[in-house]
């Protein structure tokens, strides 16, 4: 796809805006970004508006801080603010306090991805992904649940007849929908296009990250309900992306896979709602272990 012409402020604003719902899935292409907002608008038109005013906060706070323009064009400082938009208006009605909790979230994951992002391209870190999500998402539901402000019902799985054939389609595009808590297979068709706009490689790690993650659930003997929800198949989705933007090989996505299904259930026994964290972790397990195998090879190597 052509890039957008972005010689207006206005177009360069819109670009950054669409290119922060792709990031969301690794991807810095508009047209998926805009699959991405029509698969919320399908899947729970409800949450376009927070989705909306958080990528727009964290996006505007970027360009005011004067943080490097070249990161905020590709959406690298909208996807967190995206997904806590999401977050919170699946957690609250809307009232005068939720876009003010969404402004004040997707404010705070700008002031914390940069720093990160700083220190990750002159010292080394890891790189930091949905991290600010994941961390601010976690304290915004503690604070919800000690208030007990959070009134909405939690998802719905569907049941779990006799597997078929077209539970089994249903369940993979369910588990590209659950990355941004959507269970509309519809929904999940809509980001899969996406994805193949941008990159139809990265479109088949996806398909093979829900299904590795849904058969692997299976296989586990996990609830058969979550599994159909695709609840298991997020993590390992983003993981397979992320993986395999770096590996050409087969083995370490499906590494990523395997350690983003096994690190879920231990968020359950922390008492933690995972969100992606376990797709995080799997990826800084790897990447960590790159680096320290690495480094032992050359230090053998050296007289």
């Amino acid at each position: 796809m052509p890039p957008l012409p972005t010689s207006h402020p206005a177009l360069q604003s819109l670009r950054a805006l669409l290119c922060g719902f792709a990031q969301i899935f690794l991807q810095k292409s508009p047209g998926c970004g805009a699959l991405v907002l029509l698969a919320i608008l399908i899947g729970a038109p409800e949450l376009l508006p927070g989705a909306l005013l958080g990528g727009l906060t964290s996006t505007w706070v970027a360009q005011r801080r004067g943080y490097p323009k070249a990161d905020i064009v590709i959406g690298l400082y909208g996807y967190n603010g995206v997904l806590l938009g999401l977050l919170l208006s699946l957690k609250l009605p809307w009232t005068p306090l939720l876009p003010v909790l969404i402004v004040a979230s997707a404010t705070l994951s700008s002031l914390l991805l940069a720093p990160w992002m700083r220190r990750m391209r002159q010292h080394g870190w890891l790189p930091a992904f949905t991290f600010p999500f994941v961390l601010l998402g976690w304290l915004l539901l503690a604070l919800l649940a000690q208030l007990e402000l959070s009134s909405a019902p939690p998802a719905s799985a569907p049941d779990a007849p006799a597997l078929s054939l077209l539970q089994l389609i249903l369940a993979v595009l369910r588990g590209l929908g659950q990355v941004i808590f959507l269970d509309s297979p519809l929904a999940g068709l809509c980001l899969l296009l996406g994805l193949r706009l941008a990159d139809g490689r990265m479109a088949l790690w996806a398909l093979l990250g829900s299904s590795g993650g849904f058969a692997l659930a299976l296989f586990s003997g996990w609830p058969g309900e979550g599994a159909l929800a695709g609840l298991y198949g997020y993590n390992a989705t983003l993981a397979a992306i992320a993986l395999a933007q770096v590996h050409r090989n087969l083995w370490v996505p499906a590494l990523g896979i395997l350690l983003a299904l096994l690190l879920q259930p231990g968020f359950s026994a922390l008492g933690l709602p995972a969100l992606t964290m376990p797709f995080i972790l799997a990826c800084w397990l790897i990447r960590a272990g790159a680096q320290s195998w690495q480094q032992a090879v050359r230090n053998s190597a050296a007289p």
